[in-house]
């Protein structure tokens, strides 16, 4: 039996992406830029800004399909920098053309997600793993939480949305956990970015903080994945934001 999952509530403006556009091997590639600015902490399984820190941007960036540099991060600190970023940050990638972006908002939580599921599948293979650095990343998701977490809330928190993303895989119609190279980024205020504010302990999907989470990434994952599967993800299409914010 399907969940019921409760009707959005209203957005806060907390995460407020900015499109930039860009020219590269003749093709026009786009990326979504979030500045945060100061008083952040993140943590990320990105190749640039990953693991856990005080972060100012994030940036998910497209690339072309037939993608071959092997200096991601440094390539995405350039494209950062190129649209005005400065200070430490995350890197994302991805194929998917981020102009179709899903965004959802529940209890103050706020998440943005893209989706190109041209790979996908479950995370338990037969299939031999590789050393081999994996190709851009297809299913991005961001997510800001208007509260200070600890380090176990963080992982907590990365759980939690990762949980949810293959939820809203399942509900779109999609037999897969996923595609081999997501990634996910959640950012919570730094505790002393509020001087005597709580810090909050735990961020799994039962939690206060971790349902509204779930909630809000559960949206935007089902509204990037049914953009992808409608076509208005792909090169050469329409595309625009859609919000499932009420």
């Amino acid at each position: 039996m399907s969940a019921v999952i409760p009707p959005p509530r209203p957005a806060t403006g907390l995460l407020r992406v900015r499109q930039h556009t860009r020219a590269e091997d003749d093709e026009r590639l786009h990326s979504l830029l979030w500045r945060a600015g100061t008083g952040w902490r993140m943590i990320s399984s990105a190749v640039l800004g990953g693991g856990i820190g005080e972060r100012s941007w994030v940036l998910n960036a497209q690339v072309s399909h037939g993608y071959r540099r092997t200096d991601p991060d440094r390539h995405l600190a350039e494209l950062a920098r190129a649209a005005g970023a400065d200070g430490p940050g995350v890197g994302l990638m991805t194929a998917a053309d981020v102009r179709a972006y899903g965004h959802a908002s529940d209890g103050g939580v706020e998440a943005v997600a893209t989706a190109g599921l041209g790979v996908r599948g479950w995370a338990a293979s037969p299939a031999e793993g590789t050393a081999v650095a994996a190709g851009p990343g297809t299913i991005n998701i961001l997510v800001a939480l208007p509260v200070a977490l600890t380090d176990a809330a963080l992982v907590n928190a990365v759980a939690t949305a990762t949980e949810a993303k293959v939820q809203a895989l399942l509900g779109a119609g999609h037999d897969c956990s996923g595609t081999p190279t997501d990634a996910v980024c959640v950012a919570a205020r730094s505790p002393r970015a509020g001087a005597g504010a709580e810090v909050h302990a735990f961020a799994g999907p039962r939690s206060l903080w971790g349902a509204r989470l779930a909630r809000a990434v559960h949206r935007a994952v089902d509204t990037a994945a049914r953009a992808d599967h409608a076509g208005t993800g792909r090169h050469g299409e329409t595309h625009r934001c859609v919000t499932a914010d009420g």
